[in-house]
């Protein structure tokens, strides 16, 4: 075995020393030139899962300094570079083999997408001497990929390489953010050019600012609003975390004392104790205020399309998509444009303009509100701690609330259990709430985790997860102590993908409903023992708590994830789910 390892040791050194030369005369290959272009986009970390297509960009990436995580599937891969994105503020990666490689991240693209979440995946391809003649693992992934991103394309010369890179990040940052897709087939990564006449974008010099306020007299338009009105309501959603424009969102609350709704990656904006938040009204003031303004997130059917808001009110959109404003709900006022940028300029423009029985309308509003939200928790304080011997959702959702420090990033990966945590779960800052978004995708978490963990290597991360969606991708938690960034999962049990099974026993009864739904009582927690962490099984509510500070502790001392199963009463569904309200 020496002798073979003897062998491959020379090899590789007489390789990186002709490798060096060709460096030294001015030759680079294709993978180096993507290395490069990424490089020069500030690209620190790429995600990926091998395959003999793409390696020469590894070897690239080794050159530039480039972090590789390497998981144990292409869609780990793809929400991993999603989930980098959105801690990060800046361009996810993922780099995927041809063929199943690429089909295999097509879940994790597409949850980007929905969620507009700036990404570049690379993707492999047979080489082009090979056009059409059936090579390895070949598929139309140009094709494929088109409507799922902002831009999708292939490289057709080892020249270029670097310049359709640029092009493809730049596309994902048109507007509202997105994914884009670039193939390379392998003849063109692997061939070596002389590096003058490789087409280089350079740094800085071949990007426009993206921080428009739009028509500077709709700025005035709505600064006016804002300054008569007195019940006004924001919602902010996910573009203002993506844009990082959420400084001046808050300033915008605190400026014009105007209670904030927060929904996606904006929840945790404000602290919970802030009197500008509001999480438990927001149906009421909708019904009541006199203008809303709503701020980076669709009317899709997370907000009832746009028929759950009154009439009677000044309603107003801003959106990084100009297609996205008036869709599915006419509007007063339309900004397309970025987020802070544009809050910041209105509250500017607002600023020392409000009269004072103005000013002491709204203070009453607010009073009103708050005095509403305490009602609202009220009502949910018996679910919350509930003592059922079956445990009640709620109380799970509850629990890790109480549990959350300052610096925990929540993810929630499930049906009921986001559902579910959006009533209960309150983040204490700014970019520590991540869900799957519009898509709906089961399995985010473990990539999310991952992603939240490297970027931010001074947080704990916990991830929620419903079992069904745990066992989609949950292997890739190796993945998450090799590359130490160990999270806590915790894992709401219910042996069934109940989100699905309630609407299956409402239409279909119960000699049918449970057609399809139902899973295996599986005791996770020795999943986690299996990976060398420490794993744990609570059937009693009162032993929630406990659990995960062992869980805390235990992701301390010996640096592995640690899963907490938690048998939840499978009788019991969020009120949106009873309502159906997804479908609706």
């Amino acid at each position: 075995m020496s002798s073979v390892l003897e062998n491959r040791s020379a090899t590789t050194t007489a390789d990186d020393t002709l490798k060096a030369k060709s460096r030294d005369a001015g030759i680079i290959s294709g993978g180096h030139l993507v290395a490069r272009a990424l490089k020069n986009e500030g690209v620190d970390t790429i995600f990926t899962l091998c395959g003999g297509h793409i390696i020469d960009i590894y070897d690239g990436c080794v050159d530039e300094g480039i972090r590789i995580i390497d998981v144990r599937h292409e869609q780990i891969a793809a929400h991993a570079a999603d989930g980098y994105a959105r801690q990060t503020g800046k361009l996810g990666v993922c780099v995927t083999t041809a063929g199943p490689g690429c089909t295999n991240a097509v879940t994790g693209v597409a949850t980007a997408f929905r969620s507009e979440t700036p990404m570049l995946h690379i993707g492999g391809q047979g080489g082009m001497t090979q056009h059409m003649m059936g090579s390895l693992q070949d598929l139309p992934h140009v094709d494929m990929m088109r409507p799922i991103t902002k831009f999708s394309a292939g490289v057709r010369s080892t020249e270029r390489t670097a310049d359709m890179v640029s092009m493809a990040i730049r596309e994902a940052f048109n507007g509202a953010p997105g994914p884009s897709y670039l193939e390379i087939p392998r003849d063109v990564l692997d061939r070596e050019i002389d590096i003058k006449t490789a087409v280089i974008p350079e740094p800085g010099r071949y990007r426009a600012s993206i921080r428009s306020i739009g028509d500077p007299a709709d700025i005035e338009t709505l600064a006016d609003l804002l300054v008569n009105a007195e019940r006004p309501a924001i919602l902010y959603g996910q573009q203002v975390w993506t844009a990082r424009g959420h400084e001046e969102a808050v300033a915008l609350l605190r400026g014009l004392d105007i209670p904030g709704y927060f929904n996606g990656a904006s929840r945790g904006l404000l602290p919970p104790e802030d009197p500008h938040h509001f999480d438990r009204t927001r149906s009421q003031a909708f019904a009541k205020a006199d203008v809303i303004v709503i701020v980076g997130t669709p009317f899709d059917f997370r907000m009832g399309y746009g028929k759950r808001i009154s009439k009677s009110l000044k309603l107003v959109q801003i959106d990084m998509n100009y297609a996205t404003v008036g869709k599915n709900r006419d509007i007063d006022l339309g900004i397309a444009g970025h987020p802070g940028a544009i809050l910041g300029a209105v509250l500017q423009a607002a600023s020392g303009r409000i009269k004072n029985d103005k000013r002491q309308a709204r203070k009453a509003w607010m009073r009103e509100l708050q005095e509403a939200e305490k009602v609202a928790t009220e009502k949910l304080m018996p679910l919350f701690k509930s003592d059922n011997a079956l445990i009640h959702p709620y109380r799970v959702a509850y629990e890790i609330n109480e549990f959350l420090a300052d610096d925990t990033i929540y993810i929630g990966d499930g049906g009921d259990v986001v559902t579910i945590s959006a009533q209960a779960v309150r983040p204490r800052r700014p970019g520590q709430w991540m869900d799957p978004g519009a898509l709906g995708s089961l399995g985010v978490g473990t990539g999310f985790a991952i992603a939240a963990g490297l970027a931010n290597p001074e947080k704990e991360v916990l991830c929620y997860y419903g079992d069904g969606a745990f066992s989609m991708t949950a292997f890739d938690m190796e993945s998450a102590n090799r590359f130490k960034v160990p999270y806590i999962a915790v894992v709401g049990n219910n042996s069934a993908m109940n989100q699905i099974r309630y609407g299956q026993l409402a239409k279909y009864g119960q000699d049918r409903g449970n057609v399809g739904n139902l899973l295996g009582d599986v005791p996770y927690g020795k999943f986690a023992e299996m990976l060398g962490g420490y794993g744990e099984e609570v059937h009693d509510p009162a032993k929630i708590a406990g659990a995960l500070l062992r869980a805390r502790e235990a992701v301390k001392t010996t640096g592995k994830c640690a899963v907490i199963n938690i048998w939840v009463d499978p009788a019991v569904y969020a009120p949106g789910t009873m309502a159906q309200t997804m479908y609706k």
